[in-house]
């Protein structure tokens, strides 16, 4: 039984090389040929660049021995000077799904036409370009510090604000049906260059995380970015951003999980310096315990039925106009855990002002104390606008 399903195993591949596109068959991945398609590419937030010359990886969905999982988009070093990355992506032909593996080459091939994000908008990179030796990154679509990446234009032309968003993962029948263009089919006529080792150790590492598995998360991995391999995973911001903007996470619970994130920072911080610039197998693994218990508080500040809802009305409007603020700060990585906490730590002391006011009053603000509390939102308002300017890169 054993050898025969081997044997349907054979013919099933080699029936999926017969019917994949010539086009793209110098790609594929020999061994990774299934019947069930991979979930749609979750939407997450791009980390900051950590240095100059490393490039955007974007995140995609591997196959093991227990199915689909995710691996985060990463940045990384290329092998060297000039080359660009050509994202993988999932076939679809005579009822099976291949992987494609990416690869680097001195131009961008074909990837399925796949919107990965980030530059990958389905043809091309349009998220930068190398020039003398260096390469430079397009703000407009890449996340970026001027402190930490010294080579960046912006061209907002490359943007297509109208374009309809696409989450799907593969490229086929009842997927993504581009086909390479002359350009793409000429860069993969180049010699490419596999994977790096930090590359495949960053799959390879994924593959263990039962976070990251289809089957335990749905289609929402654990960690869906990471900063550098081996490096910040980064979920844990999203989340308290989402929660931030939606009242499920109130100002003082937002408080005391971005203190505690940044403690854990300070400490990966801390160990990194103390070793090189990389933290040991143990110290991975404290960080990992800490984050999982941060995960669980986030989860259930998020569902403990504490929420703000501030009313419609012009102080309630404004309360939750600087909630928005520094969701959006948080996402973008301009506010700091340890920024986030202040900001926070301002807006709870408002609120209880508010409240103290309003019950003194019978449920309702006098004009002048509506007009004091204005002067206090607009005093949080210029702290938030001056973290999020203040030319740093924020520790994740």
């Amino acid at each position: 039984m054993r050898l025969f399903r081997k044997f349907q195993n054979l013919l099933l591949l080699l029936l999926f090389v017969c019917l994949t596109p010539m086009a793209s068959f110098a790609q594929v991945a020999v061994g990774v040929s299934i019947r069930v398609g991979p979930p749609a590419i979750p939407v997450y937030q791009q980390p900051l660049c950590p240095t100059d010359g490393y490039l955007w990886t974007p995140g995609y969905w591997a196959y093991g021995p227990v199915g689909y999982y995710w691996v985060p988009g990463v940045w990384v070093a290329p092998p060297r000077v000039g080359l660009l990355w050509t994202p993988g992506y999932w076939g679809f032909a005579g009822g099976l799904y291949g992987w494609h593996a990416g690869f680097w080459g001195p131009h961008v091939g074909f990837y399925g036409g796949i919107n990965y994000g980030f530059g990958y908008g389905g043809v091309g990179f349009v998220g930068g370009a190398w020039s003398g030796g260096f390469f430079r990154y397009n703000s407009a679509v890449m996340n970026v510090n001027a402190t930490v990446v010294r080579n960046v234009y912006v061209d907002r032309a490359v943007v297509n604000d109208t374009a309809i968003i696409n989450h799907t993962s593969f490229n086929g029948a009842g997927g993504v049906t581009a086909q390479p263009t002359a350009g793409e089919q000429a860069a993969m006529r180049e010699d490419h260059i596999q994977p790096t080792a930090n590359q495949m150790s960053h799959e390879q590492a994924m593959s263990h995380d039962r976070n990251q598995l289809a089957s335990f998360n749905h289609g929402t991995p654990g960690t869906a970015a990471m900063d550098s391999v081996n490096g910040r995973r980064y979920n844990q911001q999203g989340r308290i951003a989402n929660g931030v903007s939606s009242g499920q996470l109130t100002p003082a619970e937002t408080k005391n999980l971005e203190n505690r994130e940044a403690r854990v920072n300070g400490e990966i911080h801390n160990d990194r310096a103390a070793n090189g610039g990389t933290l040991t197998p143990q110290e991975r693994e404290q960080v990992n315990g800490q984050q999982n218990n941060l995960s669980h508080s986030i989860y259930d500040d998020k569902h403990n039925g504490a929420t703000d809802q501030y009313g419609n009305n012009e102080v309630g409007a404004r309360r939750d106009l600087q909630q928005q603020r520094i969701a959006n700060g948080i996402r973008s990585g301009q506010l700091s855990p340890s920024e986030t906490a202040s900001a926070e730590n301002h807006e709870e002391n408002i609120n209880h002002h508010i409240a103290a006011d309003r019950s003194a009053n019978g449920g309702k603000l006098t004009p002048q104390e509506r007009r004091n509390i204005n002067r206090r939102q607009n005093s949080a308002s210029r702290q938030i606008y001056n973290k999020k300017h203040n030319d740093k890169t924020a520790p994740r």
